[in-house]
């Protein structure tokens, strides 16, 4: 079973990392995802530092002490969150060689100015297990011209976050044994040839894994399959393998096929507090039809004295029924959000353990 050992604990791949952008999930703590198995977390830099403020979290030895949770974090550089900003309106910032300026707020003159070695150094101070380079996302509808300028730009803020990652390395007396993991992220949109060009620059730079870069969908919110194979297939198989954004279950098992390892998505939490909850018809997923899903609020549901699953051991469908789940959400209790949360939790983390092939 392939693993990767970090500074707080052993995750064994593949791995679902649910979504704690600001530092939290919704409704739920560590204990519930301690319950529910979760192996790691994604974490967001750029607002981890902007909400919350570096100097803060350092006060604390790290965002792991600060928020309490003890898995592994995983720390996206922001630089997706950004870019889809500043293309959705040009007003959010620009990109520049080496820098992004960033205004988060249109109605006022505040700018943040973002670099790869600030994107470094603010990982670092979160104390990161995994750390992100920042990169020049697009969309796969973009021109070649985009595509080839986000792919030079991705590969020379990679190369200033090796350099960085480096110097931070002895700045906190890391050792080879015990670091921070720094993952890549391959762009070139739907052309292989950049795609291609893109990871062969980075894996001389060397990296311990590599991201897919920029939207896994298309504008149909099919995946781009072509491109995703091909780009797995491009990344070491002794590194990591991570489908950024992949969060479907049926993705998750498709992009398995192709070789990713890693995945990371806000579904499973941000659909439980839409009353849809997930539902294993089979253990075997080898095909789309291993799951299905229920919406709580079916008013079916309001006399129903069954669990959401029978099949399923996490702590909603132990102690609850439907009719219950039903209330919660019909009244606006945010108890609601928790127990639904756990329950899709649980579902994801007994995927991925079906794709190990553990029992």
């Amino acid at each position: 079973m392939k693993f990767i050992k970090l500074i707080h604990g052993t995750i064994h791949l593949p791995s679902f990392f649910p979504d704690a952008t600001y530092g939290f999930i919704r409704s739920i703590d560590f204990d519930d995802l301690e319950k529910c198995n979760i192996s790691g977390i994604v974490m967001n830099t750029l607002h981890l530092s902007r909400k919350i403020g570096t100097n803060t979290i350092k006060k604390f030895n790290g965002i792991n002490n600060f928020s309490k949770y003890k898995v592994p974090i995983l720390t996206d550089s922001g630089g997706f969150q950004v870019f889809s900003l500043i293309r959705e309106n040009s007003k959010y910032g620009e990109i520049r060689k080496n820098e992004i300026i960033f205004r988060p707020e249109l109605n006022n003159s505040t700018k943040y100015i973002y670099t790869p070695q600030k994107c470094i150094q603010n990982q670092f101070a979160l104390k990161s297990d995994i750390i992100m380079c920042l990169d020049y996302c697009t969309h796969p509808n973009d021109s070649y011209e985009i595509q080839k300028e986000s792919v030079e730009t991705t590969i020379r803020w990679a190369k200033i976050c090796k350099n960085e990652y480096k110097i931070q390395m002895k700045n906190y007396g890391y050792n080879e044994e015990n670091r921070p993991l720094i993952f890549a992220i391959i762009q070139g949109g739907n052309y292989k040839e950049l795609r291609k060009y893109c990871a062969e620059k980075l894996i001389d730079i060397g990296f311990d894994g590599f991201g897919f870069g920029g939207w896994p969908i298309d504008n149909n919110g099919d995946l781009v399959s072509d491109i995703l194979k091909y780009t797995a297939e491009l990344m070491p198989d002794q590194s990591v393998k991570y489908a950024m954004g992949v969060g479907k279950p049926e993705e998750i098992v498709e992009c398995y096929k192709y070789g990713y390892d890693l995945f990371d998505c806000v579904i499973p939490t941000r659909e439980a507090r839409h009353q849809k909850l997930y539902i294993f018809t089979d253990e075997v997923v080898d095909d789309n039809n291993f799951y299905s899903y229920i919406y709580i609020l079916d008013d079916k549901y309001s006399i129903d004295k069954t669990p959401i699953s029978n099949k399923c051991d996490c702590y909603t469908c132990k102690n609850y029924s439907k009719a219950y789940l039903y209330h919660l959400f019909k009244v606006g209790e945010p108890l609601a959000y928790r127990l639904a949360s756990i329950h899709n939790l649980n579902f994801y983390s007994k995927l991925m353990s079906i794709i190990r092939g553990e029992k």
